[in-house]
This record gives structure tokens, C-alpha cells and sequence, in this order.
């Protein structure tokens, strides 16, 4: 029986076979690339199911680099922690999560923002302990200076190409990133100082100018008080910072008297306050500040006066008692409610002194730097080199972009636009000295014998050398 039954099932599999090979087709030439098609379609399909679906980007980036091949959603999936010195609820935090939400869309890698008001002291301590964060972004590029110097961050040349960032960037932007030689970081947003601001209204109204030299803003000065008016609104008291106002002057005359590199010594400690170079800077705003007709109360005033009331006579009722207010853009969160931007009040440039050094603008900001090398982290900081990364204070207003691949169309804000339209006709760029100075110089010595100077109790002689003597050494 079982003889049988065996007999029968090959019999069943020999008809099988038979059928089979009558039902097949002719094998062709083409067959074996049909089938490398149908498996190479098989495999896409495979990696398309894996890899999920990334948005479109509107924005240009680096051949060949980690942002490239993030886009891929290659490092979907993983996380990038960032620190800095605002919280992700304050206005900045939330801005800077908009700016990166493109991000992390188009490569499935997620922005973990830890920021806190005590970050400059806690980064230490992280960093100390091993557990430093991805991404830094130092509000002062002075503040890397002892972490480039321990090797904690990755030089940039090592993930970015000097022709993608003389593309994105003026030299200026940097050089001010740049420490022995080695670039370390990239500038992402900034706040520019050097904007003088004016009662639109008024000033229209009285046929006033705008200057363009220095010579045009002396004449200015001198026409105002031919009008029974006075034309600078200054003041500098500040609690304990009382006398920064007159650093940011101080700085803004060493970018309009003398070279960039005298500049960069300077603030470095290489050339001294009592130096003829640093003197000539501080005497050329004195000149101005100390002619009691051209001053709003007079030079007695300056140091008495809250810096973020001094500009509010502009705007006085009667018509403005002082006509110019030099300050960054941060100022007009001081200007009187309800007051508008184009309408109320304008800005022009703070003009050169010497045409020999061009049109600087003086800056305060941030730049970002990669702690850990990993290459979803390169990919957030090719991400930072475009000004895409900055959208959300472009659009919000608070800050510019510091890429020169940034348009006026990019900024939500009109007064912003128009400062951004003035910062792309700058000719050099440099971060606010007194911050990037010592603790004890930039933030003490400075502040107060700059402040001794102009009220009068101590000659220029004395204040400089006695900022000298506190430099550390």
C-alpha cells in the first residue's frame, strides 16, 4: 500500500514539473536586468519605509558636508543639546526654537535647547565634569577663549570649507571667531550699536539732514544750536554698570580713528589705554560730549542721567529737547509707549570719522561652537552658517542675522530691515570691546574711570592710566 501511494505522489510531482516548464517563458537577454530593476526597486522601497519623510528646504548649504546628509533623514532619530544663556520660555528661547524648527523637520534630528540665566557659570562646571553639551552659543566670543585654549571645541575647519564661509560671512564675522590663528565658531544673530536715532516727525519737519561724514554731523550739531536747540541726548548712568554707554563711544571711535588691528590689540591688552591711538578715540566723543551746548543739561548731566531715559526728551510734547541718541537697537524698548518706528522716530549711521577706515559697525551677539563630534551635531552647525538659522528673531524682530547671504526680505520687522540694509553697506565688523576685555577691566576699571573722566574728577590722563594698572598681568 505504502509502495503504492509513493508511486502516486511521484507521479503528481513529475506532472508538476511538466506544467511548470510548458507554462514558463523563453528566457531573454533582458531578463537578469528585469530582475536587478525589480530588486533594486524592492530595495528603495525597503529604505523609503525606513527612512521617514523629510520637508523640502528653502535655503542653500554645503556640498558634500553632514547637513547634506542629514536632509536624507539619515540621522533621523537622534538629538543635538544646545546651551546658552537664555531660557527656552523667554522671548530668545522661544525664538530660537522657531529658528531651527526648519531643522529639525527637513532631517528628523531634535534641537534640545538647555539654556539657563546662569549659564556662563554652569558651563564650566558641565564642561569640567564631561558631560558638556553638543553646542555652545557664547554671547561673547571672549567667553570660548579658555575652552579653545583647554581643547574642548572642534576647530571649524574641520567640518566647514573656507569657501562656504567667505560666502556666508564678511571676514570681520571671522576674525572675531578666530583665536591663535584657528577658527572655532560661526556667528549666528547680533544687535548693531552703531545707529543714531532722531524724532522723524520733528527732524522732518525741520528740514534736517541726514549726515554722512563727520564734518556733516559737526555742522548738524552747530545748525541745531543756531536753532535755539540742543542736539545729543546722553546719559550713562546704569546702577553699577554706570559708564558702559561711554566704552560703546570709546569703541566706536577707535573702529572710526585707527586700524582693526589696533583694535583687536587693544581689546587683547597689547595696546594700552594711555596709548596715543586710545586717547585720540576718547578725545574725538569728548570733544562732542563735553561742549555743554551741544549736550541736553549740559556735561554735568551725562552721569546723573539713567541711560534708558536720556532718550525720552526727543519726544517731548513741546517738541524735542535733543535731537540724536546714539545707541543700539535695543533702545527703543525705552522710547515712550505708543510711539512708532518710520513714524515717530528714524535711525541713520554713526558716520566716519577717517574715511581711511572705512564704514565699522560695532556689534554685540552670538557664535556658536561644537563641543562633541558627532555628525548630526556638524550638521546643526552647517545650519547655523545660514541665515535661515536666525529666522525667528528675523521675522520676530530682537537681532540680525550675521550672514551676508541675508536679505532685507527675510526680516518681518521694518526697523530691522532697514538696519539690516545699513549693516550690508558695512565695511568691517567688531564685537563690543569692553566685553571681550577681563572681568576686571572691561566690566570694572573701565566703566569707572571712564565715568570719573567725564564727570569731570579725573583728566584723561589718569583715568587711562589707572584702567591700565588694573589689567591683569
Amino acid at each position: 500500500m505504502k509502495k503504492v501511494l509513493w508511486q502516486v505522489l511521484a507521479l503528481m510531482l513529475v506532472a508538476s514539473m511538466v506544467l511548470a516548464a510548458c507554462g514558463a517563458p523563453a528566457a531573454t537577454e533582458e531578463a537578469p536586468a528585469a530582475t536587478e530593476e525589480a530588486h533594486a526597486a524592492t530595495e528603495e522601497a525597503a529604505m523609503t519605509e525606513e527612512a521617514p519623510a523629510m520637508a523640502e528646504v528653502d535655503f542653500a548649504y554645503p556640498a558634500g558636508g553632514a547637513l547634506e546628509e542629514a536632509l536624507k533623514g539619515t540621522y533621523a532619530g537622534t538629538t543635538v543639546t544646545v546651551d546658552g544663556a537664555f531660557e527656552g520660555n523667554d522671548p530668545d528661547g522661544v525664538k530660537l526654537a522657531e529658528s531651527v524648527k526648519a531643522f529639525e523637520e527637513a532631517t528628523g534630528i531634535t534641537v534640545n535647547y538647555i539654556g539657563n540665566k546662569e549659564f556662563e557659570a554652569t558651563i564650566s562646571v558641565r564642561v569640567d565634569a564631561g558631560d558638556a553639551p553638543d553646542i555652545v552659543d557664547f554671547p561673547q566670543p571672549g567667553k570660548a577663549a579658555q575652552f579653545v585654549a583647554s581643547g574642548n571645541i572642534v576647530p571649524v575647519s574641520e567640518y566647514l570649507s573656507d569657501e562656504w564661509l567667505t560666502q556666508q560671512y564678511n571676514q570681520s564675522w571671522r576674525d572675531m571667531v578666530t583665536f591663535d590663528g584657528s577658527e572655532m565658531g560661526v556667528f549666528h544673530r547680533f544687535n548693531g550699536k552703531s545707529l543714531v536715532w532722531y524724532p522723524k516727525k520733528a527732524w522732518d519737519a525741520a528740514g534736517y539732514p541726514i549726515p554722512q561724514t563727520w564734518e556733516e554731523l559737526i555742522a548738524l550739531n552747530d545748525q541745531i544750536v543756531a536753532d535755539g536747540d540742543t542736539p545729543w541726548c546722553i546719559g550713562i548712568e546704569s546702577g553699577a554698570a554706570t559708564g558702559w554707554a561711554a566704552t560703546d563711544w570709546t569703541e566706536e571711535m577707535m573702529l572710526r580713528t585707527t586700524s582693526l588691528e589696533n583694535y583687536d590689540a587693544w581689546v587683547a591688552g597689547d595696546l594700552a589705554f594711555d596709548s596715543p591711538e586710545v586717547k585720540k578715540a576718547v578725545e574725538t566723543w569728548s570733544a562732542m560730549w563735553f561742549n555743554d551746548a551741544y549736550v541736553y543739561g549740559g556735561r554735568s548731566s551725562i552721569v546723573t542721567t539713567f541711560f534708558g531715559d536720556s532718550p525720552t526728551p526727543m519726544f517731548d510734547a513741546d517738541g524735542p529737547k535733543c535731537w540724536m541718541h546714539k545707541q543700539g537697537n535695543f533702545i527703543t524698548g525705552f522710547f515712550p509707549e505708543g510711539t512708532v518706528a518710520g513714524e515717530d522716530y528714524g535711525f541713520f549711521y554713526f558716520p566716519p570719522v577717517d574715511p581711511a577706515y572705512g564704514k565699522p559697525f560695532l556689534v554685540a551677539g552670538d557664535s556658536m561652537y561644537m563641543f562633541n563630534d558627532r555628525p548630526e551635531v556638524r550638521a546643526l552647525m552647517e545650519y547655523f552658517t545660514v541665515p535661515q538659522s536666525a529666522s525667528g528673531w528675523l521675522q520676530g524682530g530682537g537681532a540680525l542675522a550675521a550672514h551676508q547671504t541675508a536679505t532685507p526680505d527675510m526680516y518681518g520687522v521694518e526697523l530691522e530691515k532697514g538696519i539690516a540694509e545699513l549693516v550690508a553697506n558695512a565695511t568691517s565688523f567688531r564685537f563690543d570691546a569692553s566685553d571681550l576685555m577681563p572681568g576686571e577691566v572691561g566690566a570694572g576699571s573701565f566703566w569707572e574711570h571712564i565715568s570719573s573722566y567725564v564727570a569731570g574728577s579725573e583728566d584723561i590722563d589718569t583715568a587711562m592710566q589707572a584702567i591700565d594698572a588694573s589689567w591683569p598681568r
